[in-house]
């Protein structure tokens, strides 16, 4: 599904195809086209329902992998560490330099 499906209800309609008609547009039934419009509205709902379990199920996917490669590092006071210093590096000077 689409954004625009899961907002709308409806398939996006490109101008291109206002303009050249397709059979997706020639094809419409105007007296029906309410009654299908109500009922896409009325299967929106499932539709949504569907999409974030869809995403929950792709996050939590993406958390495993992510907690399954990254590794834990826990400091101790008084151990060292690198800290990064902006001050000690080399400015580009030039026409595309920071002014």
């Amino acid at each position: 599904d689409t954004p625009f499906s899961l907002t709308y209800g409806t398939k996006a309609v490109i101008p291109t195809e206002i303009g050249m008609p397709t059979y997706c547009t020639t094809a419409v039934d105007v007296v029906n086209n309410d009654e299908e419009l109500r009922l896409n509205l009325d299967l929106l709902e499932e539709r949504r329902e569907l999409a974030v379990i869809s995403e929950a199920r792709s996050k939590s996917k993406m958390m495993k992998y992510y907690n399954s490669r990254v590794r834990g590092v826990a400091f101790k006071p008084g151990d060292f560490v690198y800290r990064s210093n902006d001050a000690s590096h080399a400015v580009a000077g030039g026409k595309l330099g920071p002014k």
